[in-house]
């Protein structure tokens, strides 16, 4: 069973036991789900891969994480609770995120297998260590790890 299938399942989970925001939420990730099998040029009964479902799921995250951003910074708190109740069904599909500190041994060895020492290839290194811990590290933490490494 697809990842897409279990949402789909727990749909009905949330309907029964009466989940406001996990059914709110479930119902943009399988919204979002057929507008990408869509745009595919897939029929919309058809059911996404495990890795296109995660980059679904990944990329309504980012959107919940911007508007709290930006409903906290208008003041409006209001509207930042729904976003943050959806943040956190989303998170529960998505695998758990490394910390700095796990990410830290990992950019300095390919610091060290790549040989980089100029500050001005760090972006390099940020993509390779990316490219290596895809899916299990945040963008943002892997670069404020690597700037660390050139203090």
């Amino acid at each position: 069973m697809t990842l897409h299938e279990t949402i789909k399942a727990e749909l009905k989970e949330a309907m029964k036991n009466k989940e406001a925001a996990k059914l709110r939420t479930i119902r943009f990730i399988l919204s979002a789900a057929t507008n990408e099998l869509v745009a595919s040029n897939r029929t919309p009964q058809e059911f996404l891969t495990d890795d296109e479902t995660m980059a679904v799921i990944k990329r309504l995250a980012k959107q919940r994480k911007e508007s709290i951003t930006q409903y906290e910074a208008a003041d409006r708190p209001e509207l930042a609770e729904p976003e943050k109740e959806e943040l956190e069904v989303l998170e529960a599909y998505l695998p758990q995120m490394m910390s700095t500190e796990e990410i830290k041994p990992v950019a300095e060895a390919k610091k060290a297998e790549l040989g980089i020492d100029d500050k001005s290839k760090m972006g390099m290194l940020v993509g390779a260590v990316m490219k290596e811990l895809t899916g299990k590290a945040d963008g943002s933490d892997v670069k404020s790890v690597v700037e660390a490494l050139f203090e």
